[in-house]
């Protein structure tokens, strides 16, 4: 695996994983990973299908903890401490690193419910009105949206359900989101908003994207995490990183020759 040391220097870090390894039963699904996040930035997560950037990324807000097979070692500290030591609290930790799937999954409530249930769950003593509104205008919704909040969060369109989950992760106010795939499910105008929102919410966030779009890790990240499979005695596949650097350097001067043949399209 390679990283360019100094590489983060010029931002503090957010997440510092170490020796990180996940298997599900026997079978390693990802061994040995090294990996700096730093704050307010994107880190986007790029390989082929089954090399472990999902299983990674949902070690950031132990959501493994939820698959009873799953095994995980090594370390990740958020912020330098340990999450999973056992005084963590997970349900603490995943409102503190939000995260957003692969496919939009509004509640079957209204919209204005999709936004306070979560708060209302984590206790917010705040203004609901302010807090919905807020979440929404941060989502790049609230224009949309601001005449219909009664309506179900279910009755919009794809990709604003998308941008209402991203609302909705907002408002219990998380200090990291992270995206699985977020805009695989939808058409090209609504992936461009949900892009151009990550570059809005950075500033507020540290955002980690898994995607199997090159264009869009290259558009929207500061930092780019190339991971690969290899086969294994039993058959399977075993998830690696491989080469983990600002995003230029990725896509254009690579220090593997294997993240140059997927950059380009050669393999994958």
């Amino acid at each position: 695996m390679t990283q360019t040391a100094g590489a983060m220097t010029a931002h503090k870090i957010a997440f510092q994983a170490e020796k990180l390894s996940v298997s599900y039963g026997s079978t390693m699904a990802v061994k040995d990973v090294f990996l700096d996040i730093p704050q307010n930035q994107i880190v986007a997560f790029i390989g082929p299908s089954g090399c472990g950037k999902s299983t990674v990324l949902r070690c950031f807000n132990r959501m493994n903890d939820l698959i009873p097979s799953a095994k995980v070692e090594g370390r990740i500290t958020f912020k330098g401490q340990d999450i999973y030591d056992k005084r963590v609290d997970a349900v603490e930790l995943r409102r503190r690193v939000g995260m957003v799937f692969q496919r939009p999954n509004p509640f079957p409530k209204s919209i204005y419910q999709n936004i306070a249930f979560g708060a209302r769950i984590n206790g917010y003593q705040g203004d609901m009105d302010e807090l919905v509104e807020r979440s929404l205008r941060d989502a790049a919704l609230w224009d949309e949206v601001k005449d219909k909040l009664k309506a179900s969060g279910l009755s919009l369109s794809g990709g604003q359900q998308q941008r209402l989950c991203i609302a909705r992760a907002i408002a219990i106010e998380p200090e990291v989101i992270l995206m699985d795939e977020p805009c695989s499910a939808l058409d090209p105008i609504s992936t461009l908003r949900v892009e151009e929102l990550m570059q809005e919410l950075k500033q507020k966030y540290t955002i980690v994207i898994v995607t199997h779009n090159m264009q869009q890790a290259s558009r929207t990240s500061d930092y780019t995490a190339f991971y690969n499979a290899k086969a294994t005695d039993q058959g399977g596949k075993m998830g690696y990183l491989v080469e983990y650097d600002r995003t230029e350097v990725i896509f254009q001067q690579p220090a593997q020759q294997s993240t140059q043949e997927y950059v380009s399209g050669r393999f994958g």
